[in-house]
């Protein structure tokens, strides 16, 4: 994201505030729709998530789950299509320089995680947005390569073999053997 701009669905909260109660947050007409163009798909129709915030010192660690009902053009056909996600939310605010700069530069290190490591977002100063880690949380739940409804009938009007048939000449004299051709 180009930090001169404003995230679209900006929440900040002030580590002072945080009291251990789950908070709601829902992307309202304006917000959904800037969302929708940061994330190249048709519309984003609801989005809503629930995040139970526990603090530890400056760190702070964000559960919960995020819905969202959107519409995404089909990667074979183009055509639109409505596509629920459910997804769930589990990550860390850190203050900023915390997260290690090997890490930050994509040097490529190998890392073994476990259940106790989670996602990590650097915070600024006394408050961090989650709504710009919803919002985040959504693009990656987003599946570029989503097949519509009419993704096998679009294939077949091209003339393009679906990836469970077998194809090639071995295929092909195969598929003629057995029909009796």
């Amino acid at each position: 994201m180009n930090q001169s701009t404003a995230p679209e669905f900006s929440r900040l909260v002030s580590l002072r505030q945080i009291t251990g109660k789950p908070v709601l947050l829902e992307a309202d007409e304006g917000e959904r729709a800037a969302l929708a163009r940061r994330f190249a798909i048709t519309e984003v129709r609801s989005l809503t998530a629930e995040i139970s915030l526990d603090r530890n010192g400056d760190r702070v660690a964000a559960a919960g789950k995020l819905e969202a009902d959107i519409v995404q053009p089909c990667a074979v056909s183009g055509e639109d299509f409505p596509v629920h996600i459910e997804e769930d939310i589990a990550l860390r605010f850190v203050p900023e320089g915390s997260i290690d700069p090997a890490l930050q530069e994509g040097e490529e290190i190998e890392i073994e995680l476990d259940t106790s490591d989670l996602d990590e977002i650097e915070y600024n100063g006394e408050t961090l947005d989650l709504g710009e880690a919803v919002a985040q949380t959504l693009a990656l739940a987003i599946d570029p390569y989503a097949e519509g409804p009419d993704a096998d009938a679009a294939r077949e009007k091209a003339g393009i073999k679906s990836d469970d048939s077998p194809s090639g000449p071995l295929a092909d004299a195969l598929g003629a053997a057995l029909k009796g051709n």
